[in-house]
């Protein structure tokens, strides 16, 4: 078994036909194609494909193998980015990962850390939903990433940095923005934006919220991140929950309030790819908590208020 033939299966599972993905993703022809894929199944042993006339399916054996199959092909380019960066030791790069909005919290912090153990180093950054940044970290794209702990990504480590109260966010002039504090009966009866459509770990969070206080949060409304899910609210005269980090991006006619009873929480990681040999990586990690001591006593988020 070669890795172009799992390559080529992941394609034609892809594109769900042997024909789309010979002419967009292969460049070859369906006969070769075709041939390669009976090849890859002769060596499993088991049909991977159901040929109809329409296209392809995945047999029950074929869903297993994809998933495993596009695992192997991330391990491989991990691999390839890994082998290049330690060959290339004189330019020393980190390159870092945030959800929108948390590097201004975290990022100053951080780099004074750098300036202490590597002043030389460059420093790349990126900003990109949680599912993304462990994508990248499983890949070697990121040295370390703040992000959610998201599930199923082979290799990557998630330190645990902070547990973030949810809050409500609600257009100034809305009727309940004279509350210190949002019931989860109201937010029932409210015009419901999700702000978690790209951030799995988030939107269970929330729905295990609601499920615990007994009412149901169905979004009208759905932002691509928080910055969107704001703009939303602000729009529509809706109502959204966020971390409680979202604080900073806060546009004039929006307001944060605190939800009444027990406050949910969601998780913020310090992610890492275990396999990254990076001497820097190792000693940044050593000084995590000294990192997050120093944001908590630093932090510019506006709390809430409390009572």
């Amino acid at each position: 078994m070669e890795l172009r033939h799992l390559r080529y299966f992941v394609a034609v599972a892809e594109e769900g036909s042997l024909l789309n993905a010979a002419e967009r993703r292969l460049n070859t022809s369906q006969p070769s194609l075709s041939r390669q894929i009976r090849d890859l199944e002769a060596e499993v042993g088991v049909q991977l494909l159901e040929r109809q006339a329409r296209g392809v399916t995945l047999t029950a054996a074929g869903r297993v193998f994809l998933d495993h199959a596009r695992l192997a092909l991330l391990q491989v380019e991990a691999a390839t980015e890994g082998a290049r960066q330690t060959a290339q030791p004189q330019r020393p790069v980190l390159s870092m990962g945030f959800l929108v909005g948390l590097e201004v919290m975290w990022l100053p912090q951080l780099l004074r850390i750098l300036r202490e153990e590597a002043p030389d180093v460059d420093v790349t950054l990126s900003t990109q939903s949680s599912p993304e940044l462990a994508l990248a970290l499983m890949r070697g794209k990121l040295d370390i990433a703040f992000l959610r702990p998201e599930k199923d990504n082979e290799g990557v480590v998630f330190k645990i940095l902070a547990k973030e109260p949810l809050i409500a966010v609600l257009p100034a002039e809305h009727r309940l923005a004279s509350r210190k504090k949002i019931r989860p009966q109201d937010l029932a009866r409210e015009i419901y934006v999700s702000s978690a459509r790209t951030s799995p770990v988030l939107q269970e969070v929330i729905h295990n919220y609601a499920s615990r206080v007994g009412i149901t949060l169905k979004a009208k409304y759905e932002g691509e991140n928080i910055s969107s899910a704001m703009s939303l609210v602000a729009s529509t005269g809706g109502i959204s929950l966020v971390p409680l980090y979202a604080q900073n991006m806060l546009a004039p006619n929006v307001v944060a309030r605190a939800l009444e009873g027990g406050t949910p929480t969601v998780d913020l990681a310090l992610g890492y790819n275990r396999t990254n040999p990076s001497p820097l990586l190792r000693r940044l990690l050593s000084r995590a908590d000294e990192l997050v001591a120093n944001v908590q006593n630093q932090s510019i988020i506006r709390y809430v208020e409390a009572d």
